[in-house]
């Protein structure tokens, strides 16, 4: 985990350096020593000049009237995006199949759905993005969305389940009293979005984007806490998929932002079908 959140100050700090644009100006130029001369009036999205031709009459005088581009940025860049949510997933397992059921090599011999299932209130989702970039395509209306970060996910069992690995096999353990039980899986993710912004002039706007996101799982673990063995943690793929397909989905309401995910297949490569989905508050400045 560290390395990746190193990994990822690294590739935001670089995009920074790209990003930066020589803002000096000659203070000395003639246009800014004439401007200083000059009557400056702004109304809404103009600039009116009044220049002065002779100094030492009132009558002589030139106005000019400058329209100033309110036009969207073409590219604009949000660092350090948080998501605070919950995680589940949308089991749709076939407990009776011999994949499952079968005593020698099933998946969970004896399991139903019921063993599966999760403390909800506990069972949360942080995402951190690196960076997310928002490509105006359509006069800041229609956008382009698309960045990098890492999605942690922990799953909390209610039932004192327990990963075998090699091969993976899941038991329940009723020999001792779980205090924590927990299936950790986080991934490296690049979200790809088309955003639909209603106010592009508006720092806060009204707006949704969908679109999909691609995690590689580069971390995964179950960690427990009992009355006789105190905390353990079993680091292992417990036969979870490398990469993980998701449909994605945010809703801007202001300065409220609320975000959405569901994987398109099973996060296991084998026994279980779980499709995990996501949801909760963006913390983003766009």
């Amino acid at each position: 985990m560290k390395q990746v959140i190193i990994l990822l100050i690294g590739i935001s700090m670089c995009l920074t350096g790209l990003a930066q644009t020589d803002s000096t100006r000659n203070e000395s130029s003639p246009k800014d020593s004439t401007a200083s001369e000059n009557d400056t009036i702004r109304v809404g999205g103009m600039i009116i000049i009044k220049k002065r031709r002779n100094h030492d009459s009132d009558n002589n005088n030139e106005a000019k009237t400058y329209h100033r581009n309110t036009k969207p940025s073409r590219v604009k860049t949000n660092w350090w995006i948080v998501d605070l949510g919950f995680a589940n997933y949308n089991d749709q397992t076939d407990y009776k199949g011999s994949a499952i059921q079968d005593p020698a090599t099933g998946f969970a011999p004896g399991f139903g759905k019921d063993q599966f299932k999760l403390r909800y209130g506990k069972s949360v989702n942080v995402n951190i993005w690196a960076f997310m970039q928002k490509l105006n395509i359509t006069r800041g209306v229609v956008n382009l969305k698309y960045g990098l970060g890492v999605e942690l996910n922990n799953y909390r069992y209610k039932e004192p389940i327990l990963y075998h690995t090699s091969p993976t096999q899941v038991v329940l353990d009723n020999s001792r009293n779980y205090s924590k039980n927990k299936l950790a899986a986080d991934y490296v993710t690049i979200p790809v979005m088309l955003n639909f912004n209603f106010t592009p002039h508006r720092k806060q706007g009204f707006g949704f984007s969908v679109g999909a996101s691609a995690g590689y799982l580069y971390s995964s673990r179950q960690k427990t806490i009992t009355n006789t063995n105190g905390k353990q943690k079993e680091h292992d793929d417990f036969d979870l998929k490398p990469w993980k397909i998701s449909y994605i989905a945010e809703l801007g309401l202001g300065p409220v932002k609320l975000y959405g995910s569901y994987a398109a297949t099973s996060m296991f490569d084998k026994g279980l079908d779980q499709r995990p989905y996501n949801f909760g508050l963006r913390l983003s400045h766009f």
